[in-house]
C-alpha cells in the first residue's frame, strides 16, 4: 500500500529535488540477463500517456496516481512479476518507491498517438529516446506500430521506429516492437486482429532498422497464434491480462501459446491491475501459472 505520506514525499522530491530521481536510476540494481531462459512476465503502465484512463464504465480511472502506483508496487513486489514497461513519469514514481530494484524496467517511447484523436496512427516519439533509456539504466525501449494503409501518418511511424530500434540495438538494448493493424472506426483506431493482418505487420516490423540482433516483438493474443508467430524467427511477448470469469480456458490458451518456441513470455496492463473481479493477486496468480510459477 503507498500511503498517503510516501506519495506526498513523491510530490515534495519532484518539486524540490528532482535530481534523486537520476540518482537513484543510475544506482538501481538490474537484472543480469534480460532473458534468463524463463517465461517473462511484465506489467505494462503507458496506457494513461496516451489518454487510454478508461476501465470498464469509468472513464478516468487510470487517472488517480495514488491509486495506479498502490496496484503497481504490490504487483511488483510478487517475486514472479519480472518487470515493467513505462513511461518516465511512472518510472520516476516508483524509483522514489524502490520498487524497481531486480526488475527489469522498459522504457515507453511513443506516446503521442492519442486514443481518438485524428492523428492517432502519426505516432511520434514523445517518451523515452534511446539515449536517455541507456542514461537512465534501463532494459530496453518499447515502440507501438500501427499500421493502417489509408493513413500517411504510418509512414513516420515506420521512420521513427525504424531509428529507435537501430540505435537500441547499436547500444545492445532491448527494442520491443508492437506492430497492429488499425482500420478506423466511427473516428478511433481499432485493432485488427485477424491473423493475416498481423502476419503482415509483423512482417513489416521485423524488417525495420539497420540492425535486428535485439528486436523483440509484442503481439495480441489470437485464437489460433501458431501462424501468426510463424511469420518470424525473434522473440515474441504475448498480451495477456485479467484472466476473466473461465480462468482455467485464459491460462490454458496462454500456456498453448508459451509452447511455441518465439513466445518468450507474457505482457499484462491495467486489466491484470484493475481486474473485474477486483481480485489482483488471482489474476497474477493466473498468469504466474500459465509460466510454470
Amino acid at each position: 500500500m503507498v500511503s498517503d505520506q510516501q506519495f506526498a514525499d513523491i510530490v515534495e522530491t519532484r518539486a524540490r529535488r528532482p535530481e534523486i530521481i537520476a540518482e537513484l536510476a543510475r544506482s538501481r540494481k538490474r537484472r543480469s540477463e534480460f532473458d534468463d531462459g524463463r517465461p517473462l512476465f511484465l506489467i505494462t503502465a503507458d496506457d494513461a500517456a496516451r489518454a487510454n484512463l478508461q476501465i470498464g464504465a469509468y472513464p478516468v480511472a487510470l487517472g488517480d496516481r495514488k491509486r495506479l502506483l498502490d496496484r503497481l508496487t504490490s504487483v511488483l513486489a510478487n517475486p514472479d512479476v519480472d518487470g515493467l514497461i513505462a513511461t518516465p513519469d511512472i518510472v520516476g514514481d516508483l524509483l522514489l518507491l524502490g520498487a524497481l530494484d531486480d526488475k527489469l524496467v522498459v522504457g515507453s517511447m511513443n506516446r503521442s498517438g492519442l486514443a481518438g484523436s485524428t492523428w492517432e496512427v502519426d505516432d511520434r516519439f514523445t517518451g523515452y529516446d534511446p539515449s536517455a533509456i541507456a542514461t537512465a539504466n534501463l532494459d530496453g525501449g518499447k515502440m507501438t506500430l500501427r499500421l493502417d494503409w489509408k493513413d500517411a501518418g504510418t509512414n513516420e511511424a515506420l521512420v521513427s521506429c525504424a531509428g529507435a530500434i537501430t540505435a537500441l540495438g547499436r547500444s545492445q538494448m532491448a527494442a520491443l516492437v508492437e506492430p497492429l493493424p488499425v482500420f478506423r472506426d466511427a473516428g478511433r483506431a481499432r485493432v485488427a486482429n485477424d491473423p493475416d493482418g498481423l502476419i503482415r505487420a509483423i512482417s513489416v516490423a521485423g524488417g525495420l532498422g539497420a540492425v535486428s540482433d535485439h528486436t523483440w516483438l509484442k503481439i495480441p493474443m489470437v485464437r489460433d497464434m501458431a501462424p501468426v508467430v510463424g511469420a518470424t524467427s525473434m522473440p515474441v511477448l504475448i498480451g495477456g491480462g485479467d484472466p476473466g470469469v473461465d480462468r482455467d480456458e485464459a491460462v490454458a490458451r496462454w500456456v498453448e501459446a508459451l509452447a511455441l518456441p518465439q513466445v518468450r513470455g507474457i505482457l499484462a496492463g491495467r486489466s491484470l491491475l484493475f481486474p473485474a473481479d477486483g481480485d489482483v493477486d488471482r489474476a497474477v496468480v493466473a498468469v504466474g501459472e500459465a509460466l510454470g510459477r
